[in-house]
């Protein structure tokens, strides 16, 4: 591989890893002036805008038969609305550093909906110890001024419900996309029908005199619609192309670091002892549930490299 090649490689994870690490605070910076739901509404259309020029310039178009429509409705629903919803309503209660710890549970729901329904993706042992690990620190969490009911408990649970909908409905996508439809286009279909969803949401549950779209406001939307919705995913899937998958899973162990560091230094927000430690814990299991599979990809490359030297 060319040092060229690398080096867009990791500037590619770093742009992934930065952007993804900084949306938290984006929306949290965000709600100050757009109420939840109108948020993710708007973002989402500034988002479907650009990829429908995405893909009228790369020549694709929607598929409209049954099983393309059924992905669509389920990347809609489970990957982008609801979800994304729910983290929104849940960082109005919540740090936006600890929201993004919770949401760093989506592996570990991948890895399980992967042994259930992918016979080709298993757990193995140190997958097993990371998500017990990663468990137990969600466990923790909860359990810091734990109050039934209340906002922020209510709020937490949006969230790690968040990511048990948006990883169970990736793997829906990899099971059954036979058709393998581009991702630009799969992202299309369900951005399409996210953005219906979440104006019916809106306008049902939200005043519009709410929406306040002062200048950092639509800052923070134009943002996540356009870097945090379709610059990392773009980047994400060009890099799928080109590094073994396991490398990408580490995004998930960077991003809720950095999400904690940009809530800490702008926003003032302070996570209590027991916070820490869950997070600690599910940050460790996100390291081991992946270390095994990232340490046989190193040694893989390390003996490809010696093997060109010696030639």
């Amino acid at each position: 591989m060319k040092q060229s090649e690398k080096t867009r490689l990791v500037a590619g994870f770093v742009i992934i890893s930065t952007i993804w690490g900084s949306t938290w605070l984006a929306i949290k910076i965000g709600l100050q002036s757009v109420p939840p739901f109108f948020g993710v509404a708007i973002r989402f259309t500034v988002a479907l805008l650009v990829l429908f020029i995405l893909v009228r310039m790369r020549g694709e178009r929607l598929k409209y038969d049954r099983a393309s429509l059924l992905l669509y409705v389920n990347l809609g629903v489970l990957s982008f609305s609801f979800p994304f919803a729910l983290v929104y309503w849940g960082e109005q209660y919540v740090a936006s550093g600890l929201a993004s710890v919770l949401f760093a549970a989506y592996p570990f729901v991948v890895g399980i909906a992967s042994h259930l329904i992918l016979r080709e993706e298993r757990l193995n042992a140190s997958k097993f110890t990371g998500i017990v690990l990663g468990f137990i620190g969600v466990c923790v969490i909860f359990s810091s001024d734990i109050d039934i009911g209340g906002s922020s408990t209510l709020a937490m649970g949006g969230i790690l419900l968040s990511a048990i909908m948006q990883g169970s409905s990736l793997v829906v996508v990899k099971r059954w996309n036979n058709r393998h439809i581009s991702p630009a286009v799969l992202s299309l279909g369900g951005i399409g029908i996210c953005v219906f969803i979440m104006y019916i949401l809106a306008f049902s549950c939200e005043n519009i005199s709410d929406v306040h779209l002062d200048t950092k406001g639509v800052g923070c939307i134009l943002y996540l619609g356009t870097f945090g919705s379709v610059v990392t995913f773009v980047t994400y899937y060009w890099l799928l192309e080109r590094v073994e998958a396991v490398y990408l899973s580490l995004v998930s162990f960077v991003t809720p670091i950095l999400a904690v560091i940009l809530g800490a230094v702008l926003l003032h927000e302070v996570l209590s002892p027991r916070i820490f430690a869950g997070s600690s814990l599910v940050l460790l299991g996100i390291l081991i549930a992946n270390g095994k599979d990232l340490m046989t990809v190193l040694q893989r490359s390390a003996s490809r490299y010696f093997s060109q030297s010696d030639g």
